[in-house]
């Protein structure tokens, strides 16, 4: 069902129980070179995510799937049996998934269900049908994810060998390691703040940050990397 991702791909689990909109939403996903694993419903992508319905831990996956990080979820929001919305909360209640970028796809434009993803940690809501260009919106979500993993491992890493401490964070002295927590806290307050809260008129799409303004936040969030 999935391939291993090369280094360049990203890798894209879309959600969906329409067949025609399964293979359009892979069609785009390829287009635009990532890489893409397709599933018909909210449970079958938490079997392939490795985790149990009702669990918030990792289940045994098989081996073609170890290799395999998913660094972006893109799912319908109307589904039998479980719902996108469902799937949603699913994924951040879970300390193995919460980090993974979801994106929500609805034909129905309903500013309370809109809202609602929203709220619950959902990074874009796309309207369908999806077109190429929302395809675009998706890589700056992926960095910010990675960008916050490298730091956490890179945290992890300087603690484990003694480098820092979390007394250090107190200090006078302030390391470049608090540096760059401040510029993730500080890229994710900027996110909070442009992210338009309005809701379009019946007829439009949603169509989440502007170029300028993602531009402007993900040059702040990933400075503290270079």
């Amino acid at each position: 069902m999935a391939a291993v991702a090369t280094e360049t791909q990203f890798h894209v689990l879309a959600v969906d129980d329409s067949l025609p909109d399964r293979k359009l939403i892979e069609r785009l996903l390829k287009t635009s070179s990532f890489q893409v694993t397709t599933v018909d419903s909210g449970s079958k992508a938490l079997e392939f995510l490795g985790l149990h319905d009702h669990e918030d831990s990792p289940i045994s996956v098989h081996a073609d799937q170890l290799d395999v990080a998913v660094n972006l979820i893109i799912t319908d929001y109307c589904m039998p049996g479980m719902t996108g919305y469902e799937l949603l909360k699913k994924i951040k209640e879970s300390s193995y998934l919460r980090d993974i970028p979801v994106v929500i796809m609805s034909s129905e434009n309903i500013p309370s269900r809109i809202n609602r993803c929203l709220e619950e940690g959902a990074d874009e809501f796309f309207l369908k049908p999806v077109r190429l260009s929302d395809m675009s919106k998706l890589k700056p979500h992926i960095l910010k994810s990675r960008c916050k993993e490298h730091y956490q491992q890179e945290e992890e890493h300087l603690q484990s060998n003694n480098i820092i401490s979390p007394t250090n964070e107190n200090s006078g002295s302030i390391s470049s390691s608090s540096h760059k927590r401040k510029a993730v806290v500080d890229g994710e307050i900027l996110l909070h703040a442009i992210r338009p809260r309005h809701l379009e008129t019946e007829g439009t799409r949603s169509e989440g940050l502007t170029d300028g303004l993602s531009g402007r936040y993900f040059r702040l969030l990933v400075g503290w990397a270079v």
